[in-house]
């Protein structure tokens, strides 16, 4: 079974994606976070520009919803570029790919997310489009076949990936910067809310936008998400004005608690306390448990979980950490009753 999740650091629909595209900032400056990224990305920026040449080839890799198409269209920004935007898995012959990079003008950029994705005969055809701005087509069949060298303008291509390791070597070798996304502390996320408040026209305060920022699982996408669902309740319930109390109200509702779990976060960790005794337990058994697909957990709950210490991945199988067991207030083995977090 699987659902639609709040938390989800992944687009959850098409709409999201055009209500995204209103809160990007346009330029660095405006930029929230990231910070040695951005002023690494800004020097090679403007280095491009004053040698009046394409920007190098990028490669922007991290887990999903912290910016990587953002930066993308910042970068076509500042060097005053024309953005085409496609994915691995929608280029399936080398035909779309083809059509794709000859109509690319001198400086464009090429943004290509979920690059580890790319079919190998697609990636291949790349290789000559990155390095020597040309591809060789193939036409025709058999004794009749033959090779066209079809010149490129000097484009820039802009790779986004959450699996930079799925990368095969020659691909990843042919680009010439890689920026690695982290995922944002609460204060950076509060800007981030209140800029989006800003733009939306929702009055919020400092303590409203903290309250929201805590649950957005370091992730700017999540921030955004739960700020329209709050602002949602505020209209309803409040005089559409969000604050601290308004926030906890429309995320309690929402099944949103004070770290950012929702129910199948909680439900993951309760399967393993109380069914498994804390575990060790394969992740299928409690997929089958919770009936939930195994990628789902692996891919969509457990990152978190594994990086705020609520579990651990050992040979034997997922176990459950103290903190798991405070903020589920349940006792640990051989311990004294825990309380929920506040």
């Amino acid at each position: 079974m699987s659902r639609e999740r709040l938390v989800s650091p992944d687009l959850l629909s098409q709409e999201e994606e055009s209500f995204n595209q209103t809160l990007r900032p346009p330029s660095l400056d405006q930029y929230v976070g990231q910070r040695k990224t951005v002023e690494k990305l800004a020097i090679a920026l403007q280095a491009a520009r004053q040698r009046i040449e394409p920007a190098e080839h990028t490669l922007l890799f991290g887990p999903p919803g912290l910016g990587k198409t953002t930066l993308a269209y910042i970068i076509a920004n500042a060097m005053g570029a024309k953005i085409t935007t496609t994915s691995g898995p929608a280029l399936e012959r080398t035909g779309d790919l083809m059509g794709i990079l000859t109509n690319l003008g001198e400086g464009d950029i090429l943004f290509v997310d979920e690059i580890h994705r790319l079919p190998a005969n697609i990636e291949e055809f790349l290789y000559p489009a990155m390095e020597d701005f040309k591809v060789d087509f193939v036409v025709d069949k058999g004794m009749f076949a033959k090779t066209i060298n079809v010149p490129l303008k000097k484009f820039t291509l802009v790779g986004a990936t959450t699996r930079a390791g799925s990368l095969s070597a020659p691909l990843r070798n042919r680009f010439g910067l890689f920026f690695h996304l982290e995922f944002y502390s609460v204060d950076d996320l509060k800007q981030i809310i209140s800029r989006s408040a800003g733009i939306l026209g929702v009055p919020i305060n400092d303590s409203g936008a903290s309250e929201i920022a805590r649950r957005a699982r370091g992730t700017p996408r999540i921030a955004n998400r739960l700020l329209r669902r709050v602002r949602d309740y505020a209209d309803v319930k409040g005089d559409g004005k969000i604050s601290d109390e308004i926030a906890r109200q429309a995320l309690k509702l929402e099944g949103v608690d004070e770290l950012g779990l929702d129910e199948l976060d909680r439900n993951f960790l309760s399967t393993i306390i109380r069914l498994y005794k804390g575990g060790p337990v394969g992740v299928e058994a409690i997929s089958a448990t919770l009936n939930e697909e195994v990628d789902t957990l692996v891919d969509m709950v457990e990152p978190y979980l594994l990086q705020q210490g609520f579990i651990s991945r050992t040979k034997s199988g997922r176990t459950a950490n103290e903190p798991a067991y405070k903020h589920l207030g349940i006792s640990m083995p051989g311990g004294s009753p825990q309380t929920l977090f506040q």
